[in-house]
């Protein structure tokens, strides 16, 4: 028995210095984080294929929210999501934020107060204990106007202004607009990616943050 009992204490010290030893990732975003747009949410979105590509030696954690949105006073701000609460329990060491689509409705923005905001949420993420690396990704194009997101929006404003606030804090942008330009079958409603572009969203971002997996 006390052999037995050695040998589980072993074996669960392994486990757990294994766990420590993955590379946690939180991918922040909107509903094409989530999944919206392929066949299984859990096994489809981009986070999950990612976790994929990237390896046993990673993890990981889908924190998009559908409907989401950078700016506080918007229709559904990321800020009261509960997302943003798993973000902080996971304590990842990498952060990739997505988020912007939704900003882009006519009837949500406001250029100044995006930048202001997405500035805060990048100086909340670094109180984070784990000092998490933090990636801004492009938004995805709008391939079509619909949900009174505007593509043009997207492209002259929200862009440039997540381009300034990487220059200004020092972190690395993931091109997954002008990657994703020659996608537009893969999105079926023009903004909702189906697996396929869930799929290529997953390799542009694993190559940016080193995916061993990559083909």
């Amino acid at each position: 028995m006390r052999k037995l009992k050695i040998i589980l204490l072993a074996t669960g010290i392994i486990v757990f210095s294994a766990c420590r030893q993955q590379i946690k990732i939180a991918c922040v975003g909107d509903s094409i984080t989530e999944g919206a747009g392929t066949k299984v949410w859990n096994n489809s979105s981009y986070p999950a294929i990612l976790g994929n590509i990237m390896g046993d030696g990673y993890v990981v954690m889908n924190c998009g929210r559908s409907g989401a949105t950078m700016l506080k006073k918007a229709d559904f701000p990321y800020w009261k999501c509960n997302e943003l609460i798993n973000v902080f329990f996971f304590q990842p060491d990498i952060i990739t934020i997505k988020l912007g689509t939704n900003d882009a409705k006519d009837n949500n923005w406001n250029a100044e107060k995006y930048m202001e905001d997405y500035q805060a949420l990048i100086d909340t993420f670094r109180t984070i204990k784990s000092n998490p690396q933090i990636y801004l990704c492009l938004p995805a194009p709008a391939f079509e106007y619909r949900y009174r997101i505007n593509d043009t929006t997207i492209r002259q404003q929200v862009i440039p202004i997540i381009k300034k606030l990487a220059v200004k804090n020092s972190l690395q942008v993931i091109d997954t607009n002008s990657g994703m330009l020659d996608q537009g079958p893969n999105f079926p409603d023009g903004i909702h990616p189906n697996n396929v572009g869930a799929a290529k969203l997953a390799q542009i971002i694993s190559a940016a943050i080193g995916g061993r997996n990559n083909p």
